[in-house]
């Protein structure tokens, strides 16, 4: 959970993959952003939590505290685990309001990850933004 504003966040995002070099440099780091996302548990990866739209499997968990909504995924693939961790940093722990204000596709875009990722990847990454989008409207 963030105590910065969304839009801080996605500021030190942006400059954290712009200090970054090339392409091989950016998937790796989103692999060990990934690699840092604490796991679910077995009973957490149901069809209920199963992120449909996606070549690999994702489950993406929800909870609401009455005020922020705080997302848990996990994937069994290397990147799409680092789009995940990179969507938590954004969406986790914030309000309706606030996940509402952000389209994730701008932030990627901004990064310069949404032209290097594959159409397969480009379609769970939507689907996973949609399950997180629905969650709080």
């Amino acid at each position: 959970m963030s105590d910065t504003s969304i839009q801080t966040e996605i500021d030190e995002l942006v400059e954290e993959f712009d200090f970054l070099g090339d392409w091989e440099e950016r998937y790796k780091y989103l692999i060990d952003m990934g690699k840092a996302l604490p796991g679910l548990e077995d009973a957490e990866r149901t069809d209920l939590t199963r992120v449909k739209g996606c070549v690999s499997q994702v489950w993406l968990v929800h909870e609401n505290d009455g005020a922020k909504h705080i997302f848990r995924a996990d994937s069994d693939a290397h990147i799409v685990r680092g789009l995940a961790a990179l969507l938590l940093r954004i969406y986790s722990g914030r309000t309706s309001e606030e996940i509402r204000s952000v389209d994730a596709r701008e932030v990627l875009l901004k990064i310069g990850l949404a032209e290097h990722l594959s159409p397969q990847r480009s379609n769970g990454l939507a689907s996973m933004i949609g399950r997180i989008q629905a969650a709080a409207a």
